[in-house]
């Protein structure tokens, strides 16, 4: 399994001085597995939601984590939905480090790793709290608002070539 040092970004000087990296979780894997609470605290709980048994069968998907000192601190999941198309989803940082760039970073890296598997597209759901960010990061809304988790969201996409 290839492993990528993730970015630096020179603004989070406290994280620039742990081990981290961006790497793809083996499902099943005991990081994997750790990724799982992560998105639970942040995408479900706060809205009340728990993961099902029949959602968590993503082993035909990507996890793309970030590891801050041996942790998982970051993770998205990428789906293929059709040649060439992925669908980023499910993407959670720990709630003490947002606002740090581990988003951008892991989100950057997921689109490097999609190129590389020869992946042209990145499609989303984005929370209607997550346009911003992902506009910064080159995406573009497509179609209008709507419910997904009882949360108000846009589908968003992203050429990568």
């Amino acid at each position: 399994m290839k492993r990528q040092k993730c970015k630096k970004n020179k603004t989070i000087q406290n994280i620039l001085d742990m081990h981290t990296e961006c790497k793809r979780l083996e499902y099943g894997s005991p990081e994997q597995l750790e990724s799982i609470e992560l998105r639970e605290e942040v995408l479900r709980k706060p809205i009340g939601l728990r993961f099902s048994k029949e959602e968590l069968e993503e082993d035909e998907q990507f996890h793309l984590a970030y590891i801050m000192d041996g942790k998982v601190v970051g993770i998205l999941l990428l789906k293929p939905v059709a040649e060439g198309v992925l669908k980023m989803r499910q993407v959670a940082v720990r709630p003490d480090l947002q606002g740090q760039g581990i988003g951008k970073q892991l989100v950057r890296f997921s689109e490097k790793w999609a190129i590389d598997h020869q992946y042209h597209i990145m499609e989303l759901h984005a929370r209607k709290t997550a346009v911003e960010f992902y506009l910064s990061m080159g995406y573009e809304t497509r179609g209008p608002e709507f419910l997904e988790v009882t949360i108000p969201h846009l589908e968003m996409f992203k050429n990568l070539k």
